[in-house]
């Protein structure tokens, strides 16, 4: 027989089902086993030796050391988003010529900057404004500081020129009115579904089906020109490429990324942001700057009376179309007949009075129209608040600490300390920033921080 030989080094073990505490000669030491013949091997392993050991005479004996350790945790890759990085993001209103984009520009921004008239490309250079997102936490908290000046976050809008059939090849100056669409970050398209024999129709009828189509399909052909010449630039870069460097990977790996990107919109026939990307995949499509990627939102102009009967013949046609091509897209109807004349009333307390007069529930759409457009973005914001300033600022989900107090000022990114944060329920459930301390819902936050959607924020820096 072999001899085990076990050098002395005691350990204490607790047993998982006594109380008692258990001696064992283990570990420290080497296990020896010599053999008497030829045949028995001349040495085992001693860690090896050891855990038999022990879980052979201590079965229920648990020790750190011959525990595996666990396995470590995957870090989580955050999901990179189509589009530019960026909190100052915008919508175009686009469509084709007289559909009411110009005057949907003038009456959600107030003004009359867009050229609306009753012939096409009464629009030719772009209009810009920036629009108030209708807030009622911000009405809260301003009612509440009774601030000297009230600031709510804002949506920049561009009135951008009808296009028309053949756009995508340079027709009714198509280019520039495409690259107008590509300067934009989300797509307000308006459709028209009123019927009004002294508003022309480019196309000779109503017919918003067709309409949506034409749009369409002139953003897809335009996205497939630029990308087949950015698919040619990418084999060049390619094939002058080695095999040795991850440069030299990088270029073939992004030729294969562009080849996958225009099969999706040339022989699926569906938009970019419907796809299924990585994060690889979505770098490259953010360079390509593609019209197809952008967000679009469906504003289906109707008559007055159509809206306010809340019916149209072409309104399950125009949602079972969005349903079959781009499902999950948001429609709104609106009537932008009907919000001029609001307007033209002067005030807020005169509209509210007008439209109790059309019918129950009746209002207007501008500000649901406004609110879809940030929340499409993807933007938030976050509050300051005292009794100078009420303010909201605008970001895109996902913004940590120091970049969100950069929105205020580039030193408190640079030099950035801390925050200070609670949330606007916390003070509309405690009554003043008091209750929320007492509460315990008043936090101080470090860098890791991500500031959420109504958070209101005090900045510290150096």
């Amino acid at each position: 027989m072999p001899v085990l030989r076990l050098a002395t080094a005691t350990r204490t073990y607790t047993s998982t089902t006594t109380t008692s505490r258990i001696a064992v000669n283990t570990a420290s030491a080497a296990f020896h086993l010599h053999a008497p013949t030829p045949r028995t091997p001349a040495r085992i392993s001693a860690a090896s030796t050891a855990r038999t050991f022990c879980a052979t005479a201590f079965p229920h004996a648990k020790s750190h050391r011959l525990n595996k350790m666990p396995p470590k945790k995957q870090a989580v890759v955050e999901k990179i988003r189509l589009g530019r990085p960026s909190n100052n993001l915008k919508m175009g209103i686009v469509g084709l010529p007289n559909v009411g984009k110009s005057s949907l520009f003038n009456v959600i921004a107030k003004c009359d900057l867009g050229k609306s008239a009753n012939f096409p490309y009464a629009t030719i250079e772009p209009e810009e404004a920036r629009v108030p997102v209708p807030d009622e936490r911000f009405t809260w908290l301003a009612q509440q500081y009774k601030p000297k000046s009230e600031v709510p976050a804002f949506l920049t809008c561009i009135d951008i020129a009808g296009l028309t059939a053949g756009a995508s090849t340079g027709a009714g100056l198509g280019n520039a009115f495409l690259s107008n669409v590509r300067s934009v970050d989300g797509i307000f398209q308006v459709v028209r579904a009123f019927d009004d024999a002294e508003v022309i129709h480019v196309e000779g009828d109503v017919n918003p089906i067709r309409d949506m189509e034409i749009i369409s399909t002139e953003l897809r052909l335009k996205d497939i020109d630029w990308i087949e010449k950015a698919l040619d630039n990418s084999k060049k870069n390619a094939r002058s490429a080695g095999n040795v460097s991850l440069e030299d990977k990088k270029r073939k790996e992004e030729v294969a990324i562009i080849e996958k990107i225009l099969k999706h919109v040339q022989e699926d026939n569906k938009d970019i942001r419907k796809g299924d990307w990585t994060n690889n995949e979505v770098e490259v499509i953010n360079n390509l700057q593609l019209l197809t990627a952008k967000p679009v939102i469906y504003l289906v102009n109707l008559s007055e009376r159509d809206y306010v009967r809340k019916k149209n013949k072409w309104l399950a046609k125009i949602k079972a179309w969005i349903d079959d091509n781009n499902p999950g897209d948001l429609l709104i109807p609106f009537s932008v007949a009907l919000e001029e004349r609001l307007l033209a009333l002067g005030s807020p307390e005169a509209e509210a009075a007008e439209l109790a007069t059309l019918g129950d529930n009746i209002t207007g759409a501008l500000g649901k129209i406004t609110k879809a457009g940030y929340d499409g973005l993807d933007l938030v914001r976050y509050f300051t608040a005292g009794p100078d300033e009420v303010r909201a600022w605008t970001f895109r989900k996902g913004l940590k600490a120091p970049e969100a107090a950069g929105i205020i000022h580039t030193d408190f990114q640079k030099k950035f300390v801390c925050g200070e944060v609670f949330s606007i329920d916390d003070i509309k459930e405690h009554g003043n920033e008091a209750g929320v301390k007492a509460a315990g819902k008043y936090k101080q936050i470090g860098r890791e921080y991500k500031v959420q959607d109504g958070d209101i924020c005090y900045w510290k820096h150096g």
